[in-house]
């Protein structure tokens, strides 16, 4: 299978996932965002937000869920 290497970038500046936990609001764990729209599990909160580039399947939901512009190609 090839896979077209154009891998997700997080920028942690603008990434609202910051030490565990969210900066921008209250949502805690009902956050709607990156993690959730991935439809392979390759996302997951950590003390930041950490890609499996292994799992990614580049498909772009999660740049298009970032409210905060922290995710791009």
């Amino acid at each position: 299978v090839f896979k077209f290497f154009m891998s997700i970038k997080i920028d942690y500046s603008k990434c609202c996932w910051q030490d565990g936990k969210c900066t921008s609001c209250s949502c805690g764990d009902a956050c709607v965002g990156c993690v959730e729209v991935c439809p392979v599990q390759a996302i997951v909160r950590k003390e930041r937000v950490e890609i499996d580039q292994d799992k990614c399947i580049n498909c772009g939901s999660c740049v298009a869920a970032c409210k905060h512009e922290a995710l791009s190609f």
